[in-house]
């Protein structure tokens, strides 16, 4: 079984909704879902956001955070992943998010293949838990990007798993 159809079958057996917060991945791992029939019960709704701006006035992502730790940082990606889960028209349990190089970065910037994602989970209580990770991916831009969209869906029941009892 292929990792979207995983994902499907995982978050629709739990009644669980995903929202996505997508930058590096430009959408990518809603489309992934999105191919799944079925996905529509578990899909509520995918931002993409590649500027700071947007990044801030969609998601709440700090400035100060993305100046502190550059766009491209496991900070921002969990400001995202934490943005898209407390958006008022969600619906959603789980969320989301990538940020990264996909090609030739600045000299000063982290090296292409970078990629950090974060996964925010909705507890019972209303409180959120988040994880994040930093992954490197190597082959052309879209192939990053195709890579990218797969790990950050590869690691949803994961993290679900690891909340154990704060559930």
């Amino acid at each position: 079984m292929n990792v979207a159809r995983q994902v499907v079958s995982f978050l629709g057996s739990r009644g669980l909704k995903l929202v996505t917060a997508e930058s590096c991945t430009a959408g990518l791992i809603a489309s992934c879902l999105a191919e799944v029939p079925g996905s529509g019960a578990c899909l509520d709704v995918g931002f993409v956001t590649y500027s700071p701006s947007g990044k801030a006035g969609f998601l709440g992502v700090r400035h100060s955070t993305m100046q502190a730790h550059g766009l491209t940082s496991e900070a921002v990606a969990r400001e995202m992943a934490q943005g898209a889960l407390q958006q008022e028209a969600s619906c959603a349990d789980v969320a989301g998010s990538n940020t990264g190089v996909a090609d030739a970065a600045p000299s000063e910037g982290p090296p292409p293949g970078t990629q950090c994602f974060a996964w925010a989970y909705r507890q019972r209580d209303g409180q959120i838990v988040t994880f994040a990770e930093t992954r490197r991916f190597s082959g052309g831009r879209n192939e990053i990007r195709r890579q990218a969209a797969r790990y950050a869906l590869s690691r949803i029941e994961h993290y679900f798993n690891a909340l154990g009892s704060r559930r």
